[in-house]
């Protein structure tokens, strides 16, 4: 008995052992997790001290870093190298697991940290070619001494601070994940340009849904209600604006449309989240100081750690402040002593799908112009947590990769099946010069020659300087296309559906200084028709751009304040386009009682989308029941593989068309109206607003209704925002979705002195049990913005700055 009861004790400690030290699942192995000298409590503890002293081998000179209040590094170096070591440095030790989790994601490698639940997950990115589009960045990137020395230098500073890390100070994520990080390279650089080009282009992929509404409605039909110009828009170009050059050759349209094979589609494409941005600059003789004013803020997805790092980088010749991506050098956006700038994205298409026809089932060999090419096979290998390494063949012809073949099902919906994918990110480009570049401009001149090296993903980047130039440039690596081309899937086979050409850089859609007295652009279709090339995209509907412009048309003596509160507009300019003839269509007195203080809800409305207010949740209740009835029918010709047509398109009809055809109900007798729909979408959505709200009261308040969620980029509970009230919509300046919003707020004002505001939601800490973790997040919920301590030197004394460090050179 003694010795089974021995026994029986090495079993349960060689258990206790087992349970405590060794992960099981997703549950971390407990005994370093909750190890009082090295687990997760030391996350709670001394994290926001700041060290007075760091010593390294790699620096040339001695740094100065002045931190402020709201945990801002604000770095002073007398060379470029020490500064973009520093930036690395101070970067990582804020930002080290996010920096690194954002790049496997992207390189498909976030099987190695959870195991082969992330396998397809992974798969789809390495058949996407993100590590292909980053080492043909990263030769470009070399290519250029000063991105070598940034690149270097920035690396350098990651890995010596990764050197210091142990399991005390070692970042929460990876205690709960059990892994540890791994050294930073110049690759994992180029792969974050490529984590930020892949997400404002590839949300673009349309080409398979609308190739099936042309297959299921004719492609007159198609282009009627999914226009390549949105109705209504204001172009972010003046209209009239005269182009006083020679266009290029623009290719001829085949004469027949390709018809893909049947097997290509799958059913029910995924809807994704649009990431958009607004910005705008006026001039100084709308200003009441005399001086330009920039503004910018820019809607991605809302995630802690945050995906901006705010940082000041300062050397002799140079002084920029602003926002940052954590894991790259530079400032991204932002502002200098001379300059202002900042980016919407252009929503402009630069992925194309090619349906490939294969010799035969090796896929050794695609057919071209009549001619059977060789493609070139990449061989992935996927490592998965507990199960080894899985290898994947990626065949690549000169289009690029094809994605899934027609016996694969594929893990985004939207890929067309058997087709290879033409993606200008894959190309070899160098963002980060232009970048670079940008952060040392002195004038407009300086600032077009830093565009030039922009080219994916393109964006609209808007400017203003103290010499008093306002302009903006819808800028990147754009196709020249034939009308059209691009929108459907196109022939592999057929070199006709090839890019051939660019437009030029210098015949890009730009203005300088506008009569208008101000630019400005929300993701709108950026010129009128006088334009002599085809721009495809994804354009955003006219309802934030109008918005803009008729605050600023109507605007003189503009003040920051000003600008402040047309950031936070929520005034819907498609609710108030579209709700009297709505309304108009409703006999208030054969209403039910609880149907009745709706429409008096919506009568009284002012139009705007308050998150205490009652209205914008009914209008949006109403609106959702009445797309759904006017275009139930296509949806169903399509399978259900078809998103209905957009706001903008639906108000045009109901406004413009009100006998159109697309309201009548297929399958029920007679003939229905747009009355009979809009009465009927009225009582179906009153019957929902209670059975999802329940009782008239404050939980129909917008903010209430429709909540956004900042969620954590791991996406470990706990870690995250949930269910946050917050004013705006999807057409409102004051952009809200459920987990995409305004990213980093800024108003420069630019005159003798360079002022400047900004806020994000989240902080600048990474490690949740910081107070600078989501520290900003309340105040960007209601709307405030922080003034930038924007340094001239490190001795300047002011009562924000709560610290200093010093990093010295050793021998």
């Amino acid at each position: 008995m003694r010795y089974a009861k021995a026994f029986l004790l090495v079993i349960i400690s060689l258990a206790i052992f087992y349970l405590l030290n060794f992960r099981h699942g997703m549950i971390p192995p407990l005994g370093k997790f909750l190890n009082p000298f090295a687990g997760f409590w030391l996350n709670n503890t001394a994290t926001d001290i700041i060290p007075r002293i760091i010593t390294s081998r790699n620096l040339k000179d001695s740094v100065v870093v002045v931190w402020d209040d709201r945990r801002v590094p604000h770095i002073f170096a007398q060379n470029e190298y020490d500064l973009y070591f520093t930036q690395g440095f101070v970067t990582a030790r804020d930002r080290l697991w996010q920096m690194e989790f954002q790049v496997d994601a992207i390189a498909g490698r976030l099987a190695e940290i959870v195991g082969e639940d992330a396998l397809e997950y992974d798969r789809f990115f390495r058949r996407c070619g993100l590590i292909y589009a980053a080492e043909n960045a990263l030769k470009e990137m070399l290519a250029a001494p000063e991105i070598r020395l940034a690149l270097e230098a920035y690396t350098d500073g990651v890995n010596a601070y990764i050197r210091n890390t142990n399991a005390r100070n070692m970042p929460l994520e990876y205690k709960i994940l059990d892994y540890r990080p791994k050294p930073w390279t110049l690759l994992r650089v180029a792969l974050l340009s490529k984590f930020m080009a892949w997400n404002l282009t590839a949300f673009e992929i349309s080409e398979l849904s609308l190739t099936r509404a042309r297959e299921a409605l004719g492609e007159s039909e198609t282009e009627k209600l999914y226009p390549s110009v949105p109705p209504y828009t204001e172009p972010i170009i003046p209209r009239g604006t005269r182009w006083l050059f020679q266009a290029i050759r623009i290719p001829a349209k085949p004469i027949s449309p390709f018809v893909p094979k049947s097997d290509t589609f799958l059913l029910s494409s995924e809807d994704v989240g649009r990431p958009g941005s607004n910005n705008w600059a006026v001039a100084a003789t709308k200003t009441a100081a005399g001086h330009p004013i920039l503004c910018n803020d820019m809607h991605l997805p809302l995630y802690l750690p945050h995906i901006w790092y705010e940082i000041q980088l300062a050397t002799p010749s140079m002084n920029v402040y602003g926002v940052s991506f954590p894991g790259a050098p530079s400032v991204i956006i932002g502002f200098n002593e001379h300059i202002a700038w900042g980016a919407t994205n252009t929503m402009s298409d630069v992925i194309d799908w090619y349906e490939i026809e294969f010799k035969d089932d090796t896929r050794t060999a695609y057919l071209h112009d009549s001619v059977w090419l060789p493609t070139r096979k990449r061989i992935e290998e996927i490592k998965v947590r507990g199960k080894g390494t899985v290898t994947d063949t990626v065949v690549y012809t000169h289009h690029g990769p094809v994605v899934y073949h027609h016996d694969e099902i594929p893990f985004d919906a939207r890929i067309p099946r058997g087709s290879a994918m033409r993606w200008i990110g894959h190309d070899p480009s160098n963002e980060l010069l232009a970048f670079l570049k940008m952060d040392d401009a002195q004038s407009y001149d300086e600032y077009v020659d830093a565009l030039s090296h922009f080219d994916c993903p393109a964006q609209n980047f808007v400017f203003a300087s103290v010499e008093g130039d306002i302009a903006i440039w819808h800028t990147g690596k754009l196709p020249v296309r034939w009308s059209g081309q691009g929108r459907y899937i196109n022939d592999g086979r057929n070199s006709e559906y090839e890019w051939m050409n660019y437009i030029p850089r210098e015949q890009l859609p730009h203005v300088l200084n506008p009569r208008e007295g101000f630019v400005c652009s929300a993701n709108q279709y950026p010129v009128d028709d006088h334009y002599p090339y085809y721009l495809g995209g994804n354009y955003w509907t006219f309802d934030r751009g109008a918005r803009i412009s008729e605050v600023l048309s109507n605007m003189n003596n503009i003040r920051i304040e000003d600008m402040v509160t047309l950031q936070n507009d929520v005034l819907d300019v498609s609710a108030r386009k579209v709700l009297p003839s709505l309304l108009a269509n409703l006999d208030k007195e054969r209403l039910m009682l609880q149907e009745r203080r709706s429409y008096e809800e919506l009568e009284a409305w002012n139009y705007e989308s308050g998150a205490n207010l009652i209205a914008p949740t009914i209008f949006a209740y109403w609106w959702d029941e009445l797309l759904h009835m006017i275009w139930a029918d296509e949806i169903e010709k399509t399978y259900g593989d078809l998103t209905p047509p957009r706001t903008d398109l639906t108000i045009e009809l109901i406004l413009d068309e009100p006998d159109s055809e697309h309201f009548d109900v297929k399958g029920t007798p007679g003939r229905e109206h747009l009355k009979d729909l809009v009465i009927k979408s009225f009582h179906s959505a009153s019957s929902r607003l209670y059975e999802d709200l329940g009782s008239y009261g404050d939980d129909w308040q917008w903010g209430r209704a429709r909540p956004i969620d900042i969620g954590h980029l791991g996406q470990i509970p706990g870690l995250g925002r949930m269910g946050l009230s917050k004013a705006g919509s999807e057409h409102t300046v004051n952009y809200k979705d459920t987990s995409f919003g305004p990213s980093w707020r800024m108003v420069i004002a630019l005159g003798k002195t360079t002022t400047g505001w900004g806020i994000y939601p989240g902080g600048q800490s990474g490690n949740p049990g910081s107070k600078y973790y989501d520290n900003f997040i309340d105040d960007w919920l209601i709307g405030e913005i922080y003034e930038l301590l924007y340094l001239e030197s490190p001795e300047v004394k002011h009562e924000r700055l709560i610290g200093q460090t010093v990093l010295r050179s050793i021998p």
